[in-house]
This record gives structure tokens, sequence and C-alpha cells, in this order.
């Protein structure tokens, strides 16, 4: 698997880039709306960021804290409070107080999935909104289904009273999230695709900049 060796801040700054917020006269055409609130701004994320990219600022708190999971330097009860850690960046319903930003990872890109295909489905959305759809909404919903593993891992951690299997479990939770982010190239052809699994938020950001490009929204 490829491990992340870029800081946070280059990758945030590759994915604000890649849904870099578009002037007020391209947000007209079909489906520009929903497209908006996947790469500009949705009510209700913190500071009304776009859902990928709040996406992406909770997968970075979640790799953090499973990283320092993973550590050699964590005990169990570290362990097990670094996993809560992400349990929260993750899901944030699942405690009233931690790291994450207070949306959750797993929300964010089940709804960027939700917004996106309703661009795709408005009437008159042009061919290249539902080509890259497909693209986005795919490798988003990749990213879902891991952070989901996550979730499941950061739980079995919570609740183990063994420290073996506290740290086995952790590594995976520290490779879960990288993958989040960065996708993994399941086929070994090195590259990681948007589809057959492969895709995380970096495939997902390059073609919602793809997209919004074609549309002259910028990106």
């Amino acid at each position: 698997m490829r491990a992340l060796t870029r800081p946070a801040l280059v990758l945030g700054t590759f994915l604000l880039s890649a849904v870099a917020v578009a002037p007020a006269s391209a947000q007209d055409g079909p489906g520009h709306n929903h497209i908006g609130h996947v790469a500009d701004g949705f009510r209700g994320t913190p500071e009304g960021a776009g859902l990928l990219p709040t996406a992406m600022m909770e997968a970075e708190v979640a790799l953090q804290h499973a990283t320092l999971a993973a550590s050699g330097d964590a005990d169990l009860a570290g362990m097990k409070r670094h996993a809560g850690h992400v349990l929260h960046a993750l899901d944030a319903s699942t405690s009233e107080r931690g790291p994450g930003k207070g949306f959750g990872l797993i929300r964010a890109l089940d709804a960027s999935v939700q917004h996106i295909e309703m661009a795709a489905g408005t009437d008159g959305a042009s061919d290249g909104v539902k080509t890259h759809t497909n693209h986005v909404a795919s490798a988003a919903r990749s990213a879902s289904e891991r952070a989901q593993r996550m979730k499941r891992l950061a739980m079995r951690i919570m609740e183990s009273d063994d420290q073996a299997m506290a740290a086995t479990a952790a590594g995976q939770l520290k490779d879960l999230a990288e993958q989040v982010l960065a996708g993994h190239d399941a086929n070994g052809d090195d590259r990681t695709g948007w589809g057959d699994g492969e895709g995380g938020i970096e495939q997902a950001a390059m073609h919602l900049g793809l997209m919004k490009r074609g549309e002259g929204m910028g990106g």
C-alpha cells in the first residue's frame, strides 16, 4: 500500500485548489448548485465549506489519530483514546466532543455522492457532468466504504482488553485512513484510479475539478 508522506497542508492545498470557488456568474448551469454544494459550500458544514473539502478535513483528523494509535508508543489506554478521536472524526454523532470538525467524514462523503448524483440527474445536465459524476461518486463511495470499516475497527479497539489485538487493529485503522485520502492501487498497475474500489478523496477531488472546469465554474 502507498503511505502518505506529504504534509497535510500540501494535500489540503491540492484538494481545495481542485474544487476552487467558482464565480457567481458560473453557477447558473443545470445542476451547478449541487456541484457547488460538493465543491464550494454547504449549509451546516464547518465554516460553510463544500462537502468534499469537509470530508478531507475530517479525514486528516482521522489519519492523525489513527497514526498515533498505531505508533509503538501507545499503550492500550492510548490506543483506545486515539480510536475514540478517530471515531469522532468519522461519525460526529458517536460522541459530543472530539478533535473532529463536528460534521463527520462518513456523512460528508455520503452527502457528496448524493449531491453530485443530483447534479447529473438535473434536466439539461451536460455529458461532462454525467461522466465525471460517475468518477466522483465512485471514488467517494470507495472512500466511504473504507471509512465504515474504520468505524468498526475503532469501536473494536475501544472495546478491547487485549493490547496485541488492539495494536493489530490500530495498524489496519491507519492503513485505511491513508487509503481514504489517497486511494489504493488494488490491481498493482502503479496507478490509483477512481473506479474498481481504488478511489479515495484525492481522485474524487481531481474529477470534481475537471467537471468544474468543463462547466466553466473554475477549478
